[in-house]
């Protein structure tokens, strides 16, 4: 059961970017936005990321990085940031999930759980 004092909320949404991918070389880009709240009661600062992204072949690539889009947010209770990033994969579906590594202000250090979200690109009914 996760403490209520460091709970962070993540609503992730995926778009299809079509001028900037290739299919016939087997590249498909996507944008995606997500938006992070903390529900805790404690404000705390989004320090690190990691992602998990599989294409439809189960190919896996993951991703560790400082902050997100360059910053390292924030957030006091019931505060949200939002931010647009990318990715891209070798086959028209796919799927992102991860976590956040947090750093609450009391020094407590802690997770976000991204739930996994889909990359659809054209013509694809799974």
């Amino acid at each position: 059961m996760q403490n209520n004092k460091y709970a962070i909320t993540v609503e992730p949404q995926s778009f299809y970017i079509e001028n900037q991918s290739a299919p016939d070389d087997g590249q498909y880009v996507f944008a995606y936005r997500i938006r992070i709240t903390n529900a805790g009661t404690v404000s705390a600062q989004l320090q690190a990321r990691h992602w998990i992204i599989t294409d439809d072949t189960g190919h896996v690539e993951e991703v560790h990085g400082e902050g997100v889009v360059g910053e390292k947010p924030t957030l006091a209770p019931g505060e949200s940031f939002e931010y647009v990033s990318g990715a891209g994969i070798g086959t028209p579906y796919g799927t992102m999930r991860g976590s956040y590594q947090m750093l609450a202000t009391d020094g407590t250090p802690f997770e976000a759980e991204i739930p996994e979200f889909t990359l659809l690109g054209p013509r694809v009914l799974h």
